[in-house]
């Protein structure tokens, strides 16, 4: 599904990744744990396209990308309902299956509010029922966690457990809970790689 074959990124004369070697299985489900600015993010990003390794190759033959970014990147003139929406076909059609994701995130009662009347949190699980709404083979998760609080972390967690079902995810975290109820595959970072534990 991905590869990463030597793997290295650089920007702003650092060097955020060194000859990174991954290989990640159509269904597997792997986590990249280490420290805030490890370059979780960064390998994110570039299993997405998003970046271009400054030497390696990255390769993914998936066919349908759902990314769940770190931060919310909910459009502010859309209610919560549209942004989750506008990742399907932003028609009229689509807009059950955008309230059904809400519903299984707990912000039902949220969809016609704007991004700014959200609380942290809330924008979090709007921000991953767009993700899990658009149902992609391969599924990124960047630190899906990030602004839960305790009583929503266990039902997010089953949810994307069941939701990640068949498909192939990567996930970034610095909760070991998390990557143990997610990931079959753990990756730590140590020296500018991720090695498998």
């Amino acid at each position: 599904m991905i590869r990463f074959e030597n793997v290295s990124l650089a920007y702003d004369g650092r060097t955020v990744l060194r000859d990174v070697t991954l290989h990640i299985r159509p269904g597997d489900r792997v986590a990249l744990m280490g420290p805030s600015g490890c370059g979780k993010t960064s390998l994110l990003q570039l299993a997405a396209g998003l970046k271009k390794p400054s030497s390696g190759l990255v390769s993914s033959n998936a066919k349908r990308l759902a990314y769940a970014f770190q931060e919310p990147r909910l459009l502010p003139r859309l209610t919560v309902a549209q942004n989750v929406n506008a990742v399907l076909s932003d028609g009229p059609d689509t807009m059950p299956k955008a309230l059904r994701a809400l519903d299984a995130v707990g912000l039902k009662e949220a969809a016609d509010k704007l991004p700014y009347q959200l609380s942290g949190g809330m924008a979090q699980r709007a921000n991953l029922a767009r993700a899990l709404a658009y149902e992609g083979d391969l599924l990124l998760l960047d630190e899906p966690l990030k602004e839960l609080d305790e009583a929503r972390r266990d039902h997010v967690l089953a949810l994307l457990r069941t939701h990640a079902a068949g498909r192939t995810l990567l996930v970034t975290t610095h909760d070991p809970h998390a990557a143990e109820a997610l990931a079959e595959r753990v990756f730590l970072w140590q020296d500018g790689t991720f090695i498998e534990t």
